[in-house]
């Protein structure tokens, strides 16, 4: 089954629209308003959830107006593969680290990323995904001293 271009395009717009118009609600609990200190917490989101939604209506409506006639489809089988296998490795990454944690599941999605669909040599995925990790730890766990989830694995080895 394919999916046009304008229906694609409409899909879209309507989701940013939704998460556009759940900015500004976030924004509307902490207040929009001008104090005497200057503008609300929620004031800057709000607007910027008011422009995603305006965006997003902007594109509706020139999703509704454009011709259809001789326009490629927008989702076919070959793309939805496609995207399918750039999105459910994603999911396991996200599976992976609320389980391992984010350094090793995020080697092993590097070393999948570049082994499996990128056809690198196992060598030099395997030297990436071990850089990336290390190099993010160092960033985050040592630089900036933002402690992230680091699993079973990493704890048992006496890395907190």
């Amino acid at each position: 089954m394919d999916i046009s271009r304008r229906t694609g395009e409409i899909a879209t717009s309507a989701a940013t629209a939704l998460i556009g118009l759940t900015v500004c609600y976030g924004a509307l609990e902490n207040g929009i308003a001008w104090e005497e200190s200057g503008p609300s917490s929620g004031f800057f989101p709000f607007c910027v959830g008011c422009l995603i939604v305006l965006g997003s209506a902007v594109t509706g409506a020139q999703a509704l107006l454009r011709p259809v006639a001789g326009a490629p489809p927008f989702l076919d089988a070959e793309r939805a593969r496609a995207a399918i296998l750039f999105f459910l490795p994603i999911v396991a990454f996200a599976a992976l680290s609320a389980w391992l944690g984010l350094y090793i599941g995020m080697a092993i999605y590097i070393f999948y990323a570049m082994y499996v669909p990128g056809r690198l040599r196992l060598a030099t995925a395997i030297a990436a995904s071990l850089a990336v990790a290390v190099v993010n730890f160092v960033i985050f766990e040592k630089l900036f001293m933002v402690p992230l989830l680091k699993g079973p694995v990493l704890n048992a080895v006496g890395i907190y």
